[in-house]
């Protein structure tokens, strides 16, 4: 049972601040000269507190997440961050422009907050594994602030009436409207009614929720709220006599995490392919990849003058009845395919349906089985990375800065709902949702 709650959110007040000079791409996306930039932008940019700068001086009691809780209760005492008065959803809406073929969409959604709960529980699923490192500093910035600045993007599966729900009346303006960087048009209305809000957590009581975007984060509520469930159980115990330890307050703020929801019949809803690049190999052979890729797919040599667009127009039509990988060296192109999973010694212990996927298949196959690299350093990008461009990844590997790049094509949402509810997991990267949710909208003060 999906449970969702209205709340007062934290907002960057309009009368102060200009809302495109502090909002943010999610942390995870923010480059260092990202990060430059937004320092330039404003004063208050959320940058200082969801990314701020390192400094050479700093040690366990100053440092980025000292500064972050810093910035986040002058902003607060000066009234830049305000928390609005009425417990509220807030409907949302993405404007933009397909980065692959130019065409318009739309993307709805709200924002509210959802129960933390256990995975075991079986009302959020996940699709990809998590590192333990990001989950550390997230954690680490969480009990700084005891607020959570940043969206998690789920998704739910309905037929339309909670859309109906959410939907601004017609001419009614925007609480928040800003658009960012790359032209994605953010609006944002408040919904206070409290029958709207009533009917909106009826509708989504019985749904199953399955995390697009944002793992590590959900991870981190989730140990947060273990974490804060320990210290009360230790006060209880220290307090108190004959009282149940295990019995935990469930209106707590921590059991609650700040949500967005989108549904998955959203025909908005776009998944964007990740492109692998291999660098750094110790030697690499085109004419040798060529020989054990054989062993797995089916290859054929296609014309290397091809530009971005036509590669990947042609992987787009390959793909349609099977597998296809586009593999771009320093002066071929080849195109793999296969109509079902093949044969190999690395699917051990996965699934039909983790074999039948794409990513998997380039994971298993050609970058563990052909290119000999190991699950770990694969983990910890020591000879890989990722790109959504697909020019730049071929560019890369013209210019001699890569060895191999594998162009591939967007996994289907079906195929995430269906390895996330069926308990299974991708590998890192499998999915690009688009376009990312902005930071800095809306805030969850725990306090």
């Amino acid at each position: 049972m999906a449970e969702i709650r209205p709340f007062q959110a934290l907002r960057y007040n309009s009368q102060l601040v200009s809302p495109s000079q502090v909002v943010t791409q999610p942390y995870d996306k923010i480059t260092p000269a990202t990060q430059e930039r937004y320092y330039a932008a404003s004063p208050y940019n959320l940058v200082r507190i969801i990314l701020g700068r390192r400094e050479p001086s700093d040690n366990t009691v100053e440092n980025v997440y000292s500064r972050a809780a810093a910035f986040a209760h002058d902003w607060r005492e000066r009234d830049i961050l305000r928390r609005d008065s009425d417990p509220s959803i807030y409907a949302c809406s993405q404007t933009f422009t397909s980065p692959t073929d130019g065409t318009k969409h739309e993307r709805r959604g709200f924002v509210a907050l959802g129960r933390v709960e256990d995975y075991s529980a079986r009302v959020v699923f996940r699709h990809e594994q998590t590192l333990a490192k990001p989950k550390a500093d997230r954690l680490d910035l969480l009990r700084a602030t005891r607020t959570h600045f940043e969206q998690l993007f789920l998704l739910y599966e309905h037929s339309g009436e909670i859309d109906s729900l959410i939907a601004p009346k017609p001419g009614t303006p925007p609480t928040i409207d800003v658009t960012d960087e790359y032209g994605v048009e953010n609006r944002v209305w408040q919904i206070s009614d409290p029958a709207i809000v009533a009917a909106i957590q009826k509708a989504m009581a019985d749904k199953k929720l399955v995390i697009a975007d944002g793992h590590h984060r959900y991870e981190t509520a989730l140990n947060f709220r273990n974490e804060n469930r320990g210290a009360a159980d230790a006060s209880v115990r220290g307090n108190a006599t004959g009282t149940n330890p295990d019995v935990h307050d469930p209106d707590a703020p921590y059991e609650f995490v700040m949500l967005t929801f989108v549904n998955m019949n959203d025909p908005g809803l776009i998944v964007l392919p990740t492109h692998r690049i291999v660098h750094s190999l110790n030697s690499f052979s085109a004419d040798e990849f060529q020989r054990a890729a054989r062993e797995f797919f089916e290859i054929e040599v296609i014309d290397a003058a091809l530009d971005a667009a036509q590669a990947t127009e042609l992987l787009r039509a390959r793909g349609r009845t099977g597998t296809a990988f586009l593999a771009v060296t320093a002066n071929r192109i080849y195109l793999l395919r296969s109509t079902k999973a093949p044969a190999s010694k690395f699917f051990h212990g996965l699934s039909p349906q983790q074999q039948s996927l794409d990513v998997v298949q380039l994971h298993k196959c050609l970058l563990e089985g052909v290119l000999r690299l190991s699950e770990e350093s694969i983990r910890n990008q020591e000879n890989l990375s990722y790109l959504r461009d697909a020019a730049e990844a071929i560019a890369q590997v013209r210019k001699g800065e890569a060895d191999i790049a594998f162009l591939m094509n967007p996994c289907p949402v079906q195929k995430v709902r269906d390895i996330a509810f069926a308990g299974e997991v991708m590998p890192q990267k499998s999915t690009d949702f688009y376009p990312k949710l902005l930071s800095g909208l809306t805030a969850y003060a725990l306090d």
